[in-house]
């Protein structure tokens, strides 16, 4: 365990740090946090759709819902490139950069609208669903935009005002893109658009299988327990929670909902409904234990750590006590294990815990609110009681041996 623990430490968790700082993840990582707002707001107007069915006379929130979560890839579209020319430097063309990246995408999703004949803003193409085709093209547009970053038709000398010079300028790249999705998209007929989806849905399908659920959870508490953010994958699992939860709700509104079809890689699920009680890798019941440790240095942390944990936040426990520590290490990987596991058991193989119907995605409301307000369900709140119960067991023989150690050292810190 030592030697694993000491490769990690030396080898793969700087190798990860170093993936994690590259400029191109950056970019995603950045382009999809910033559109949170959207995605929260789409949330509440999810749980208000609600009130529709009780309610006569209530305008539709699902207008609201689609102007806001029906947008999303229109917004990473324009907010790739941006950030691009954003972090390369090239501030003065990171506006154009974004646009000219929104009007690839939509030249991209215009077969997929006419198809749909839903021509214009009521495309689900725009929305979620488009995600990792909105991220395809706007790589596209910021490195045709980085190929001619520093380009210039003008000397630097010339007597022609800068701004002019710099319309100009930005005329080639924009020129280069939309005549590269004209040609490609509507003169030759290819769709890009479902090109790039068919390769990416693989992904969507394995992450929705108990397997590829359970080895994702995995992935996220293994590199947390190294202190390294869960956020380095949100390239990769965000455009597939997002895709995810819009098919649930077209299910849902169609009324062909099954236990079978609904998705389980939603963010609802695993941060909002059941599994991560106190944060990533349910460590809420840790928390509680510190409180009440033996340990003066352990129950001050705790203490600590208690309020945000009870708002999922549990940066306090993972960096006070956990990150690189094998006793505790140990423990938050089996939580990537066995808690998944068992959601998926309980929604899927004995189908007590309702799947959530509704998108919300506040994760730091309290547990078992925001399992009420997903399923108003009070089996499903049992469900959770019984999860954080499961949890607590897997901590607790770790903590006593962390404690036990901790408690000798503080012992033999007083004789000194």
């Amino acid at each position: 365990m030592k030697k694993f623990i000491g490769w990690l430490e030396t080898s793969f968790a700087p190798r990860l740090n170093k993936i994690s700082h590259l400029s191109w993840v950056v970019i995603l990582k950045d382009s999809i946090m910033q559109i949170l707002p959207f995605i929260l707001l789409g949330s509440v107007f999810c749980c208000f759709a609600i009130l529709n069915d009780y309610i006569p006379g209530l305008p539709s929130f699902w207008e609201p819902f689609g102007w806001t979560m029906g947008k999303l890839s229109l917004f990473v579209a324009f907010l790739v490139p941006f950030n691009y020319c954003e972090k390369k430097k090239l501030r003065r063309q990171r506006l154009i950069a974004g646009l000219t990246g929104l009007v690839f995408f939509l030249i991209c999703v215009t077969p997929i609208t006419i198809v749909e004949g839903e021509i214009g803003f009521g495309a689900s193409a725009l929305g979620a669903g488009g995600m990792f085709v909105a991220i395809i093209t706007g790589i596209f547009t910021s490195l045709v935009f980085g190929l001619f970053g520093k380009f210039s038709f003008f000397k630097q000398d010339s007597a022609i005002p800068e701004f002019v010079r710099t319309w100009f300028d930005q005329m080639l790249p924009i020129f280069i893109v939309v005549v590269f999705g004209w040609l490609v998209v509507l003169v030759n007929s290819i769709d890009f658009y479902t090109i790039i989806v068919n390769i990416f849905m693989p992904l969507q399908n394995i992450l929705n299988t108990w397997y590829g659920f359970t080895f994702m959870c995995f992935i996220v508490c293994f590199i947390y327990s190294m202190g390294i953010s869960s956020w380095v994958l949100t390239p990769v699992t965000q455009p597939v929670e997002l895709a995810s939860i819009t098919a649930n709700l077209a299910m849902v509104a169609a009324g062909t909902a099954t236990v079978a079809s609904m998705n389980m890689f939603t963010s609802g699920v695993v941060y909002v409904t059941y599994m991560w009680v106190g944060g990533i890798a349910s460590t809420l019941p840790l928390v509680v234990m510190l409180c009440f440790s033996k340990v003066k240095k352990l129950k001050a942390l705790g203490r600590a750590s208690l309020v945000p944990g009870l708002f999922n936040i549990n940066e306090p426990v993972v960096f006070g006590c956990i990150a690189w520590n094998p006793l505790l290490m140990l423990p938050m990987w089996l939580q990537g294990i066995i808690i998944p596991l068992y959601t998926w058991f309980m929604c899927k193989v004995v189908a007590i815990a309702p799947i959530p119907k509704i998108q919300f995605e506040m994760w730091y409301l309290p547990y078992p609110l925001g399992t009420w307000i997903s399923t108003g369900s009070f089996i499903a709140v049992l469900c959770l009681l019984s999860s954080v119960v499961l949890s607590a067991l897997i901590w607790y023989p770790f903590f006593k041996a962390y404690e036990k150690q901790e408690l000798e050292a503080e012992k033999s810190g007083v004789t000194e």
